[in-house]
């Protein structure tokens, strides 16, 4: 009875594991077959979250972004890399460019902005910098753009009480002038009159407003008015022309005083530096000097550059229009050829395209470009067109034009009834311009784009050079060490900004290309900024040769570099990348200040330090506050992003910190 009990027991158990152990394969069977074709799914219940062991990236990225200071930093200086890094296909700027019509001009965007009631009855417009005055069929004149005249204490909008109240016949502007035509005949003059732009004070270089000018003259008698840099000229039905102003600015303004008694003038432009007079007989004239030699054509719709100079290919051509750039001079002749000549864009390539049979009637010029109104109403503009001032709707005006203005950088069409159709061009700076007429938005972005790069290549170059000295010297240790940290001391006690101005001087003596310049001025940046981080290194590899993991990896026989820079190294790699980040900001600021002391890259290369360069100057801080202070918030905010990104890297990478 006890035998045949004990061997039921045995098969009753023996039954059971069977059992159980097909269970646990069955189960495991169907747990294999869903993650082998529906994926691994793994629910977790509150215990399991609580005894999860976390990775070090984990804690990392929960230590980082979970502070909002630094998850915001981060957002603003990706913002401010893709911002100068991608912005400059979209903007690109020429770093020779100047103009001198546009200097210092406050952040605004109203110089292409005519008052609504000069709109719908305009009897002309005039623009020779960076304001332009306008005059309505009833005789009203209207000025917009900078009417502010900065160091000059001017505002061109207060009109004389002689011109309000009388109404004007003829107004222009000049740089920093304006002279209007009432329709009493007075000549008056408003704006800056340093140099002789009106008033006919005697003053030294300075030919004085002519006396009979004075007093006032018949409206009937005014042929034509125009205003150039500092220089004025009217010119009377009779053919007799006056002008007046600045000898210096105008080389050849004493040349042309002869056109008082002459009685063959049609009119007279101005260059930036050149008068230059329109004869009825059809000529044009410089006076004794020639200033015009080449120029480009195009006649029936075929260009061509001319082989001769242009006073010689004008012989027996008689010219009916003229109108002048900054450094050029357009002129149309009798038998509709177009000739432009002087400094204008890519020659051949400038010149508009006409319809068949069509005609220019009038033209008028900006201060690199050129407007043209046809016999068809149609109105072309050709030149240089960085602000879109070129780039007039045909579809909008569709024939209706009567005539075409130019300011400096604007274009204005006006249809028969005096209506302005269509105006293009530049219609402001977001952040003003500098001492030589350049956009300082466009020139943040391509000096941000330089300086981040300087600072990034700079860093990258400095870790390298640490990470390597470090490694071998806290690894190896014995003479390596010793040799290393003399060295390192030897580059440690070297006065950083000094030597590196001395560096940057030694390199303005050699011919060295500008791009050449700016990559040795990254190396001197690197080379002279390990030290720091060099030693941080070697004191955490000293740390870290120590532990078990290096004594089992020398053991099975492991070569010592490949422990020292793929065991060692990769333990110490936090203290690198919160060193590397904070080292970007030195960097960043290390370049903006040999810039700004004239050692770092120079103009007109732009950079934040270099366009800081001018906030040294009490003018230049107190009345151009645009000059400095977009380029010191672009830099500063970089850099206290930078350093708030590092401290919390730093924290993160810290477990006492996190503790804490």
């Amino acid at each position: 009875m006890k035998k045949d009990r004990k061997e039921k027991s045995w098969i009753k158990r023996a039954y059971g594991r069977t059992v159980y152990v097909l269970k646990c394969f069955f189960r495991r069977a169907k747990r294999w077959g869903k993650r082998l074709f529906f994926g691994a799914k793994t629910e977790w219940n509150s215990e399991d979250i609580e005894n999860e062991i976390e990775s070090p990236s984990h804690l990392l990225k929960e230590a980082f972004f979970g502070k909002k200071t630094s998850v915001f930093a981060l957002i603003l200086l990706a913002t401010i890399f893709l911002f100068v890094f991608i912005a400059p296909i979209f903007a690109p700027m020429d770093v020779n460019y100047t103009d001198p019509l546009q200097q210092n001009v406050p952040p605004s965007f109203s110089l292409r902005s005519p008052p609504r009631k000069l709109r719908k009855s305009v009897e002309m417009i005039d623009g020779f910098s960076d304001f332009s005055v306008g005059l309505s069929k009833d005789g009203d004149v209207f000025v917009w753009g900078n009417t502010d005249g900065g160091l000059l204490d001017i505002d061109f909008k207060k009109i004389p009480e002689d011109v309000t109240k009388e109404g004007a016949v003829f107004v222009s502007a000049g740089k920093d002038h304006v002279i209007a035509v009432t329709k009493t005949g007075k000549i008056v003059g408003w704006g800056d009159k340093s140099c002789g732009q009106y008033g006919g004070e005697p003053i030294l270089n300075v030919l004085p407003m002519p006396s009979e000018l004075l007093s006032p003259i018949s409206p009937d008698t005014v042929a034509h008015l125009s205003c150039g840099y500092q220089a004025t000229a009217l010119t009377l039905t009779d053919g007799r022309a006056y002008l007046w102003g600045n000898q210096n600015a105008v080389r050849n303004l004493a040349d042309l005083q002869n056109l008082q008694t002459s009685s063959e003038v049609k009119k007279v432009e101005f260059t930036n530096s050149v008068a230059i007079a329109l004869l009825k007989s059809g000529r044009i004239t410089t006076g004794a000097q020639t200033f015009f030699t080449s120029a480009v054509s195009l006649k029936n719709g075929e260009q061509k550059r001319l082989d001769t100079p242009l006073d010689a290919y004008l012989v027996g051509r008689n010219v009916i229009e003229i109108a002048a750039g900054n450094k050029c001079i357009a002129l149309l002749t009798e038998e509709g050829e177009l000739i432009v000549s002087g400094v204008f864009e890519n020659g051949e390539d400038v010149l508009p395209h006409l319809k068949k049979d069509e005609k220019f009637l009038f033209l008028d010029g900006g201060t690199r470009h050129f407007l043209g109104v046809t016999d068809q109403g149609n109105v072309y503009a050709w030149g240089h067109n960085a602000y879109g001032q070129c780039d007039i709707r045909s579809s909008k005006i569709a024939g209706k034009a009567q005539r075409a203005y130019a300011g400096s950088l604007q274009s204005y069409v006006v249809d028969g009834d005096g209506k302005l159709i269509e105006s293009a061009g530049l219609r402001g700076y977001l952040m003003g311009t500098d001492g030589r007429g350049r956009d300082v938005f466009t020139r943040i972005i391509h000096g941000g784009k330089m300086t981040l790069t300087i600072g990034a290549v700079a860093v990258l170059v400095s870790s390298v050079i640490a990470i390597v000295v470090g490694c071998l010297s806290g690894y190896f240790g014995g003479w390596i060490d010793t040799l290393l940290m003399r060295i390192t001391e030897i580059f440690a006690s070297m006065p950083f900004l000094p030597f590196a101005m001395l560096l940057s001087q030694i390199i303005k003596n050699y011919s060295v290309s500008e791009t050449m310049r700016i990559f040795i001025i990254m190396l001197i940046l690197g080379a002279l900024s390990w030290t720091g981080l060099a030693r941080m290194i070697r004191g955490q590899v000293l740390a870290e040769r120590e532990k078990e993991f290096v004594t089992a990896a020398r053991a099975m026989g492991v070569k010592e570099s490949k422990i020292a820079f793929r065991h060692v190294l990769p333990n110490v790699v936090s203290v690198i990348l919160v060193s590397m980040t904070l080292s970007f900001a030195s960097c960043l600021l290390t370049e903006s200040s040999l810039s700004y002391l004239g050692f770092g890259v120079q103009q007109p290369q732009p950079t934040w330090g270099n366009m800081l360069t001018g906030s040294n100057n009490s003018t230049v801080i107190q009345n151009y506050w645009w000059q400095w202070l977009f380029p010191a918030i672009f830099l500063s905010i970089a850099v206290i992003c930078i350093n708030v990104i590092g401290d919390a890297l730093r924290d993160a990478l810290d477990p006492k910190s996190r503790e804490k």
